[in-house]
């Protein structure tokens, strides 16, 4: 039986990480033109300025989106506002995404992601599991916030499962890979 230490600045280098713009939030891809298509670029490409929350919320007020764009917009904008660590909208935005599309499972990841990035772990983790059995499109960052929430309620061995899945999934990803350096296997 093997067992797990990790460092024991996790905790902090782990919240740094996942404060840093872009680090480990999901987005969606919004098919179409104008605000809403912009709104997405923005996400996508790891924007966190003003004027992006801004353009989402145009696409939002202004253009006739289908129920599904209309979601992915308000996560989109969901994770530029949590790049801001402007938490309480963020996750005010995935609540809506909920509220139109109940099977958006990055509406869950993303709640769970500003829910970890406000040391709330336990609340953080119920939603990345159930973003995760809903299926989403970047799962190794649900998997790499997943890990910080573990490790920070203690659960080092599944804080290890969850970076080296972040890892397997995105090999070209350096955050997982660091935060795995820090844990020593032990066999007995």
């Amino acid at each position: 039986m093997a067992w797990l230490q990790s460092a024991p600045w996790t905790a902090g280098l782990a919240a740094t990480a996942l404060l840093c713009a872009g680090a480990a939030s999901a987005s969606t891809l919004v098919i179409g033109g104008g605000a809403a298509k912009d709104c997405s670029i923005a996400a996508i490409n790891g924007r966190s300025d003003r004027a992006s929350v801004t353009t989402c919320t145009l696409a939002l007020e202004t253009e006739t989106l289908s129920f599904r764009d209309r979601a992915r917009t308000y996560v989109n904008r969901g994770v530029l506002q949590m790049r801001q660590r402007d938490y309480v909208r963020a996750v005010s935005d995935f609540d809506a995404a909920s509220q139109i599309d109940p099977n958006l499972g990055e509406a869950f990841v993303n709640r769970g992601a500003a829910y970890v990035g406000t040391k709330r772990y336990g609340e953080g983790l119920t939603q990345i599991d159930r973003g995760l059995a809903l299926g989403v499109k970047d799962p190794q960052k649900a998997f790499y916030n997943r890990a910080i929430a573990h490790e920070n309620l203690g659960d080092v061995t599944a804080a290890y499962r969850d970076y080296s899945k972040a890892a397997e999934l995105d090999p070209d990803w350096d955050a997982p890979k660091k935060e795995l350096t820090r844990f020593t296997v032990k066999r007995p």
